[in-house]
């Protein structure tokens, strides 16, 4: 019937009212919470079909498609044929076993890892959909998740909501939606008497009203449409994006090497045969040193195929976004983590964001006179300075010119459920001793039209008793104080409003602005007979009240912004208060500094291209707002001054400057549906402390990425110049494709588990943000992997030629016992390589060490395991027990890269105009003015 937009059939039932008693559900009290899992048994839960998550063996099956792994596999396979054939078994076996046992442990860690992504990602999309809705059960207003919801349940719906399941109008006020979603028509629909359903999956774009839950789940029509959907995977990031293009050039530059490094194993061979005059004599001998050539080949490619710089971005972006959580912030895109790290403005919203969303009446212009409200006994104060009338006027505009409502709970006490600024008003409507909806019965409310930024007011229009009608108005001050002709006088007269009159109530609202408080202006007309029937009078209006809301600063804020300027980002803040108040409260967050400019909305969108360019580095604060004028600065922003910009918003309005913005913020608690849609992350508990943590995630985030790369890119460079030299050099390869194995999985797997989930320290908050196309590997960063490089190459290749004679090292295994110590020194200086990247500047690399367990545990792994590669696995691993000095002088060459690393930090570079940090700060950056 929903879905097909049936009339005659739920004319059959007899409307709503019948289809309610066929469904067993009071449209007053809604549904027996008792009745929930009954209802869910016959007619559903109201979750989708999800597309089927992959089972662990799917990951194991995927790595082992990796090229690398295949020619290793077949090298594998081919070396134990050859083996079995030359040495016999058990023997002829062990090469090949020891490359299928290490390629199993890079597939099994590689599938593990990918699983449990897996995993925590659907977590997170399950917790980015579970919406919170409001619903009438038990006779009382109540918030539930969107998977709680029942067929029968009575939902509310606002401005920005998404429309949790099929259903039909019970009551509403120019209620229209947004079926783009299910259609594809941009055109907004009415939902009204003539036209009562309401499709899940759609968006409500203006009005209020509630609905009856006709159906949910898998019987919706979005239910139906999602059957056919998948959703696709997850775009790669930027910074993924950029990493792979590393990644591609390394693999090339592996390749190359890894041909020459055959082409002159196969030469030195052919020549070596030809002098001995055997080149018409071949074995299964040489068959297996062409063989083993091949091998040294492959595992260059492999050594050189970065594989791990994805993974890493995957595992920090994703370790961010687990401990992001915990921190109150949703990340819906992985994305969003770095592009905040690289943040050079906020624009931010006020209302519950800077402060604490909490609003209470401050302050009262009424009857000439102006009252500070501070307790309980204003009430009978107003009452006794006030004509009943104007009493009774205050009251019935804000009990009923309101969209919020005013609810009983279990306990007893009453909750206001509604937006910040009608929850003080209500509050304030309760403390005077006005009851919530007892003026309904006698006042009938004829038509409302909801409060949109747009008209930035709310009115309704009421049929008075007696015959005529009372149309109440409420909203920004100016707007309304411009629709008044008459004010209401301390006998309860309308008078008229003279030009000396309305300049005082101006000056009162500046007044109350100057002091930090949020204005708003009430007022009514009375209509003997509406001329146009669909629209609310907005002339004519006689002023009853100049309001003042207070919402004082959230803890923390001053310090947050103090952070953010600190870290060369600029906080500007968007708001559509009145200017004197939103600079009030700038000026007490530390955004509006001294040279600091502040602007209308209406002024700033006036203004021509060429103005904009000169105002808008100075300005921080942009009062009386509209949305496109939000859109307009964060496109400025963006293409002009070429700034990453990171806005937050909380309405319908705000979602096309989330969407512009290169990271969206949208509010959790006062967010609407739409706002939270249109973001990138979505900040639970609306502070303005938790977006500065994103940012230094963001932050640390990128820094962890080039950690990893700088530590990824020195084991390359030393392993592929080892190899390659001793393998033109000598003939021979002294580290075998088992070992390179091993070091491959420190390089990838765990060395991205311990450098990428290294959390972020206050240093990173005092540096610069990351521009939009600075390149990955920087000056630092190239020092750094050189330096170390040159040491590591040196003293390995000394080894490889002179290690004998150095070492004293004789009798039959001392080849086999040189290379397990080139083997177990290359591998420790990849453990100090490690430490020494977890800084790219700073000389104390230890600081904190004992606080990252991760690091910890990948470090103790990582020697536990070379131990028992070294001493317990010497058959598969081509390995000889080492006596203790030599792994004592194994662990002293690794050691060594740490006073070498310290030396290579204090050589200045082009990026770099720090060097030495002995200290762990860094200098501060210039706030204020001289930040530009």
């Amino acid at each position: 019937m929903v879905q097909t937009h049936n009339t005659k059939s739920l004319e059959h039932y007899g409307g709503v009212g019948g289809l309610a008693r066929e469904l067993n559900v009071s449209l007053k009290d809604g549904i027996i919470t008792s009745e929930i899992p009954s209802r869910q048994n016959i007619y559903g839960l109201n979750r989708y079909v999800e597309k089927p998550s992959r089972g662990f063996w799917m990951f194991v099956w995927e790595a082992l498609h990796d090229l690398t792994l295949v020619i290793l596999l077949v090298s594998a396979v081919v070396s134990i044929g050859v083996g079995n054939a030359t040495e016999g078994w058990p023997k002829g076996m062990y090469d090949g076993l020891g490359i299928i046992m290490s390629i199993f442990l890079v597939v099994i860690v590689t599938a593990v890892s990918d699983y449990n992504q897996s995993l925590q990602f659907k977590d997170l999309e399950k917790q980015k959909k579970n919406i919170i809705i409001q619903v009438t059960r038990d006779g009382c207003r109540q918030k539930v998740s969107i998977y709680d919801l029942v067929v029968g349940d009575i939902v509310h719906l606002s401005i920005g909501d998404q429309v949790p399941a099929d259903g039909i109008l019970v009551s509403g006020y120019s209620l229209s939606l947004d079926e783009s979603s299910l259609s594809g028509e941009s055109e907004p629909v009415n939902v009204d008497d003539n036209r009562p359903f309401l499709l899940a999956g759609t968006k409500v774009q203006d009005g209020s009203g509630k609905m009856l839950v006709a159906s949910v789940g898998m019987r919706t029509e979005w239910g139906r449409l999602m059957v056919t959907l998948s959703e696709g995977g997850d775009d790669e990031t930027p910074l993924q994006v950029k990493l792979n293009g590393v990644a591609t050039i390394i693999g090339k530059i592996g390749l190359v090497f890894a041909v020459l490094t055959f082409i002159v194993l196969i030469s030195r061979y052919f020549v070596y045969k030809a002098l001995h005059n055997q080149i018409g004599d071949w074995s299964t001998k040489d068959a297996s040193t062409l063989l083993n050539y091949f091998a040294i080949a492959v595992i260059i490619i492999v050594v050189a195929v970065p594989e791990g710089l994805p993974l890493a971005v995957t595992l920090s972006l994703a370790f961010a976004m687990k401990r992001l959580m915990k921190d109150r912030a949703l990340v819906r895109h992985l994305s969003a983590c770095e592009t905040m790290g690289s943040a050079t403005c906020i624009c931010t919203d006020k209302t519950g964001t800077l402060t604490t969303n909490h609003m209470v009446v401050d302050k009262m212009w009424i009857c000439d006179e102006t009252r500070t409200i501070k307790n309980s006994h204003d009430e009978t104060a107003l009452k006794t300075s006030v004509n009943e009338t104007v009493h009774n006027l205050l009251i019935q505009s804000i009990f009923q010119n309101t969209s919020s409502e005013v609810v009983k709970g279990k306990d007893g006490r009453n909750t206001i459920l509604g937006t910040p600024t009608e929850t003080a008003l209500l509050e304030f409507g309760l403390l005077l001793g006005g009851a919530f909806g007892s003026l309904n019965d006698e006042y009938k409310i004829v038509k409302m039209e909801p409060f949109n930024s747009n008209r930035k007011k709310m009115s309704v229009l009421v049929a008075l008793p007696g015959g005529g009608f009372r149309a109440f108005c409420k909203g920004a001050s100016e707007i309304i104080l411009s629709m008044c002709d008459k004010v209401l006088s301390s006998n309860g007269e309308a008078l008229p409003l003279s030009d000396e009159k309305r300049t005082n109530i101006s000056n009162i609202i500046d007044s109350f602005a100057n002091d930090a408080l949020r204005t708003l202006c009430t007022a009514y007309k009375d209509i003997e007979a509406l001329s146009a029937p669909d629209k609310i009078p907005d002339d004519d209006f006689t002023l009853i009240a100049v309001v003042g809301i207070k919402d004082p600063v959230r803890p923390g804020v001053k310090e947050a912004v103090q952070a953010c300027l600190a870290a060369g980002i600029t906080v500007r803040m968007v708001t559509g208060d009145n200017i004197n108040t939103a600079k009030a409260i700038a000026k007490e967050c530390g955004i509006l500094t001294e040279g600091g400019l502040a602007i209308e909305g209406p002024e700033f969108r006036n203004k021509s291209q060429d103005e904009m360019e000169k105002l808008i580095p100075k300005l921080q604060v942009m009062a009386r707002s509209s949305p496109l004028d939000k859109h307009t600065l964060v496109g400025q922003l963006r293409k002009t001054f070429k700034e990453v910009v990171a806005v937050t918003g909380d309405g319908t309005n705000d979602a096309p400057a989330l969407h512009e913005a290169d990271i969206g913020l949208a509010m959790g608690i006062a967010g609407t549906e739409v706002a939270k849609e249109n973001a990138d992350v979505v900040i639970m508990d609306d502070n303005f402390t938790t977006i500065v943590n994103v940012a230094r995630w963001g932050r640390a985030v990128y820094i962890n990425i080039q950690k990893f790369v700088q530590f990824q890119l020195t084991v390359n460079v030393v392993a592929l110049m080892l190899n390659f030299i001793s393998a033109c050099a000598s003939g021979s390869a002294p580290l075998t494709a088992v070992q390179m194995l091993w070091v491959n999985l420190i390089m990838d797997t765990l060395g991205a588990l311990a450098l990428a989930t290294e959390p972020p320290n206050e240093g990173l908050m005092q540096r610069k943000p990351i521009g939009r196309n600075v390149n990955i590997i920087t000056g630092t960063m190239w020092r750094n992997i050189i330096g170390q490089s040159i040491y590591q190459i040196t003293v390995l290749l000394i080894l490889r030629f002179e290690g004998k004679r150095l070492l004293n090292l004789t009798g039959p295994d001392s080849n086999i016992t040189l290379d397990t110590f080139i083997f177990n020194s290359f591998v420790f200086c990849q453990v100090f390589n490690e430490i020494n990247s977890r800084d790219m500047e700073k000389i104390n690399v230890f600081k904190g060490i004992f606080g990252s367990w991760v690091f910890m545990g990948v470090m103790a792994s990582t020697v536990g395991f070379q131990i028992i590669i070294v001493e317990f696995l010497g058959t598969f691993a081509e390995t000889v027990g080492l006596s203790l000095k030599l792994w004592v002088i194994s662990i002293i060459i690794g050691a060594v890269s740490l006073p070498i690393a310290m030396v290579l930090k204090c050589i200045p570079v082009s990026n770099s105009k720090t060097t030495c940090h002995f200290h762990d700060g860094y200098e501060p950056l210039p706030t204020g003015p001289d930040l530009a």
